[in-house]
């Protein structure tokens, strides 16, 4: 009987370690899936309610796909973003460093950037560099959009 009930631990053991390492080249392969056609930047996103505390950080890949950025969670395996941020109409109210709070949750040396889409209103965490393409996007827009960008301090 214990030699029975030590091969079935061990059956379970190793069935829980395939499958952990099965979940993680999944998410290994979705995000080179996401970074190998361009235009992805590593960026932490929060949605800010209208009413109410902001929620949690979420880490993720930002993907340019014409006139939308398109959100992805890092730790999931949806293909389909979790926000689509679109360009028109885009406004960029605020630029922070991050709170001694917050900044534990990000990235080290990100920008936080406050953007309005409508009635959408996030909080982007990105590198400096990511920052600059972001900015760029929206300053190529296509005449006529109405884009929104502060003012360089």
């Amino acid at each position: 009987m214990g030699e029975h009930l030590a091969w079935d631990a061990g059956g379970v053991l190793a069935v829980a370690v395939l499958l952990v390492a099965a979940l993680l080249a999944a998410l290994a392969v979705r995000r080179w899936l996401f970074v190998r056609g361009g235009g992805a930047v590593e960026c932490s996103l929060r949605v800010l309610p209208r009413d109410g505390a902001p929620g949690a950080w979420r880490l993720g890949i930002g993907r340019y796909k014409g006139d939308v950025l398109n959100w992805h969670r890092v730790f999931g395996l949806r293909r389909r973003p979790r926000q689509v941020i679109h360009r028109r109409g885009l406004v960029v109210s605020g630029r922070r460093e991050p709170a001694p709070g917050e900044a534990e949750g990000l990235l080290p040396g990100v920008t936080v950037i406050e953007v309005r889409d409508g009635e959408l209103t996030v909080e982007l965490a990105m590198s400096a560099a990511a920052l600059t393409g972001f900015l760029s996007w929206l300053e190529a827009a296509p005449p006529g959009f109405p884009v929104d960008l502060p003012q360089s301090e």
